[in-house]
């Protein structure tokens, strides 16, 4: 893999000069996109410290596999798709269910068990064994999603593949995110985390503890925690105003499996549900 690398390199050095005639070199981003298109290769990984590793080669290699396509028309049945990357296929074989009106590029990675439902998976995402992604829901661009979490209907997972350097949004095992939340621009949902529906996280929203009122950072849902939606007054020249923060209302115990009920019950209690 390293002596593929390289190469990817070595064609990052001249993009500018690179076209889809460059057959070569096509063949070469295609062997790296096939990596990931079969799991074996990760746009993103949890180092021991706990710190996201990005693999900046293997996003570039998504960037030049663009430059590198022509445009193509693709028909499904009554469907018309016009795209530079076609659709995952063999769901079967992988061991994948996908819903009618669910679709996935080839690029990205479904693990045994996951359930598609009428939903988007883009390039460069991995999706971890035995997850949902439920109805309206999308993994964006290079997004890593955990095995066993539930992306909950419409929750919009964010794409990062520019810069290349940059960390995709990393979502941990057996997380669960409710309904219509968004998680963009490199946030990180910890493992075994429950986001309650309409949370908005990125790294510019403070996460608080309910209990103490600190700051735990910022972009970053601790795991095994519950967390919701809230906003705290801020003094602007024009006046006072409420901005939006994330609020730790609950700690979970390691390993503590998300009982839907009980949950609800205290998601409620803060005006939302899982």
């Amino acid at each position: 893999m390293d002596e593929l690398r390289q190469r990817i390199e070595a064609l990052w050095e001249r993009v500018e000069e690179l076209s889809p005639a460059d057959t070569e070199a096509r063949e070469t981003v295609t062997e790296a996109v096939d990596l990931l298109d079969r799991g074996v290769a990760r746009v993103a990984e949890t180092g021991p410290d706990g710190t996201t590793v990005v693999h900046e080669w293997l996003k570039k290699a998504i960037l030049l596999l663009f430059r590198l396509r022509d445009v193509e028309t693709t028909e499904v049945g009554p469907f018309e798709f016009v795209d530079k990357l076609p659709l995952k296929r063999d769901f079967a074989r992988a061991q994948v269910r996908v819903v009618p009106g669910a679709s996935a590029r080839w690029g990205s990675y479904l693990a045994p068990g996951v359930v598609l439902m009428p939903s988007y998976v883009n390039v460069g995402a991995y999706v971890g064994e035995q997850t949902m992604v439920d109805t309206w829901a999308t993994v964006g661009s290079c997004a890593q999603i955990g095995a066993r979490v539930h992306l909950s209907g419409g929750v919009g997972i964010g794409g990062v593949l520019e810069p290349p350097n940059a960390s995709p949004v990393i979502v941990e095992d057996t997380a669960l995110v409710g309904s219509r939340c968004m998680v963009t621009q490199g946030a990180r949902v910890g493992r075994g985390a429950v986001l309650g529906e309409g949370t908005i996280l990125n790294p510019s929203i403070p996460v608080f503890d309910g209990e103490t009122g600190e700051e735990l950072g910022r972009g970053v849902v601790p795991p095994w925690s519950v967390a919701v939606s809230a906003a705290r007054r801020r003094l602007y020249p024009g006046g006072e105003f409420f901005v939006p923060c994330v609020l730790v209302i609950k700690r979970l115990e390691e390993g503590e499996r998300h009982d839907k009920a009980q949950l609800n019950v205290l998601l409620r209690a803060h005006g939302v549900s899982a």
